[in-house]
């Protein structure tokens, strides 16, 4: 079910941020720099109306980027208070109904190579890995998942 996934608006922002921030922050060590969705413009993200949330508080976080053939999950983050409640793989269906709501045939998404627990995961949804890329620096796997 899906139906409880909005659209963000301006009074989400530093909800958006926090959930984030609580997300990606045990990364930083691990990977050695701070996680790029730690560091995004959250209020010109919301503005744009590329970012998504769930819960009341909100407790999980999409970014979507549309492009010509497919549509770029730039990140997804679950605050840990509410890890193991499937939260993330509603938000993962989500991802799939907007893509194909928007005639998308795909979805793209990368993830850090460090962050291993994420190279299980997205498999299991139907993700395929395509390469693994250096940028800047950041080492990532791209992955693509047809619809």
């Amino acid at each position: 079910m899906t139906a409880d996934i909005r659209p963000a608006t301006t009074a989400d922002v530093a909800a958006v941020k926090a959930v984030t921030d609580a997300a990606y922050r045990h990364y930083i060590e691990r990977i050695g720099v701070v996680p790029a969705p730690m560091e995004a413009d959250h209020a010109a993200e919301v503005a744009a109306g590329r970012v998504y949330v769930t819960g009341d508080p909100v407790v999980g976080v999409l970014v979507l980027v549309p492009h010509e053939d497919h549509l770029f999950l730039d990140s997804i983050a679950v605050h840990p208070e509410a890890a193991g409640r499937g939260v993330g793989g509603r938000l993962l269906a989500f991802v799939d109904a907007r893509a194909r709501a928007l005639e998308l045939p795909e979805v793209r998404l990368y993830t850090n190579a460090m962050m291993w627990e994420n190279q299980k995961i997205y498999p299991r949804y139907g993700y395929e890995l395509v390469e693994r890329r250096v940028d800047g620096p950041y080492d990532r796997f791209h992955y693509r998942k047809s619809l």
